[in-house]
């Protein structure tokens, strides 16, 4: 079922949209959430969570594309799950990929620090477009989808090894990218 019907059974309050749903994205959603959180159970609660936060926001929303909606409110609620399950310990996949990150980006909550995180985000969406289209799927894959190096490697037919020295070398250009625009970290 495409997506503008699902959002229809959605509008209409109709059970049936979280089935379609679940057909169509079951799959990569529980992929996605078990990157993050580290283990099945977990990610099936998320992803039911999500599928809970789709039917509380549509309507009156009518997200396009469905399916970038539907995993933006599954990483809330996944990073959420990490954090709560790890509130005491660091590990996983994505913990170390957050780790590689940390000393390029820094965190905070005043507004000040949350103006910055989003001139953050505008510096790093335009830090992307000035990667290729195999480097951005790499740092995307790593960094948003939180997959390992052995899985990335697999999609993008490059030696593990040759993804983590990749990974090195953007994550060296991306701190170079924010220190030429005034961005401190």
């Amino acid at each position: 079922m495409d997506d503008e019907k699902i959002i229809e059974l959605f509008f209409a309050r109709s059970e049936q949209g979280i089935s379609e749903l679940a057909a169509k994205y079951g799959v990569l959603c529980k992929n996605f959430s078990c990157n993050i959180v580290g283990n099945n159970e977990d990610a099936e609660e998320c992803v039911n969570d999500a599928y809970l936060g789709v039917w509380n926001a549509v309507p009156p929303h009518k997200p396009n594309p469905l399916k970038a909606f539907l995993l933006k409110i599954l990483r809330n609620i996944s990073v959420n799950k990490y954090y709560a399950n790890t509130a005491k310990k660091r590990n996983g996949a994505y913990a170390e990929s957050l780790d590689e990150l940390e000393g390029v980006l820094c965190s905070g909550e005043s507004v000040e620090e949350r103006l910055e995180k989003y001139e953050l985000a505008k510096a790093i969406e335009g830090f992307l477009a000035t990667l290729s289209r195999e480097n951005r799927v790499i740092f995307m894959r790593r960094y948003w989808f939180a997959e390992s190096c052995e899985v990335i490697s697999g999609r993008v037919g490059l030696s593990e090894n040759a993804i983590a020295v990749r990974l090195a070398r953007l994550r060296e250009k991306m701190k170079k990218y924010l220190n030429e625009r005034g961005i401190s970290i």
